[in-house]
């Protein structure tokens, strides 16, 4: 399905308020984006509902519309949301794992020992985590979980700018996968939970 005017724009403001290039509560001034992308503010406006959605925007009375915040309680706000989330998720999708989606989760593994930059790491990260509980067959939630991904994405970029942070969940993404492999789900499921709420130590 091609992407729209609305869609487009919201992309390409996520793209640079997860990289930085967009700083935390920056204005995001409707007649200057519609003005670059030579749009009407109709999308425009769509556009920051898209980017609401996906926690990377916020409206504030009298402030207009601006880049979210990162500070500590907005990081653990997301980290907690989507630990939760995303053991819901998994809880659904453990039983219905099979040879195929094990093959898909050990190819996103893969891709994440051999990232060269933290901006392939985190995809292959992003990968990892939706191929775990993508058998769910459910479809809210895991549009759900991915409105949250961008978010967490900014937070693991930010982190890593400021140096405070190294990507080390290969270790922990085996040991959810060899817990789902022997069907031990209980187990698989709180170190899928514990292993999400570790990024809390970048937002203290």
């Amino acid at each position: 399905m091609a992407e729209t005017t609305a869609e487009r724009i919201a992309r390409i403001l996520a793209e640079r308020i997860v990289s930085g290039t967009l700083v935390p509560d920056a204005p995001l001034r409707q007649d200057r984006i519609a003005e670059e992308f030579d749009a009407s503010h109709v999308p425009v406006r769509e556009a920051f509902q898209l980017l609401r959605a996906q926690w990377l925007a916020v409206s504030e009375p009298r402030r207009g519309m601006r880049v979210a915040p990162l500070d500590h309680v907005s990081m653990q706000e997301i980290v907690e949301v989507r630990a939760s989330l995303e053991t819901l998720a998994l809880s659904h999708a453990a039983p219905r794992l099979n040879a195929a989606c094990f093959e898909k989760i050990e190819h996103a593994m893969l891709k994440g020992d051999q990232a060269q930059t933290m901006t392939e790491w985190e995809q292959a990260n992003k990968l990892f985590h939706r191929e775990l509980v993508a058998p769910c067959k459910m479809p809210r939630l895991l549009e759900m979980i991915d409105q949250l991904q961008l978010a967490n994405s900014r937070i693991i970029l930010s982190a890593t700018r400021s140096g405070g942070w190294k990507p080390t969940s290969s270790h922990a993404h085996r040991q959810i996968v060899d817990a789902l492999k022997v069907k031990d789900f209980p187990e698989a499921i709180e170190l899928l939970r514990r292993h999400i709420r570790g990024l809390e130590r970048v937002t203290r």
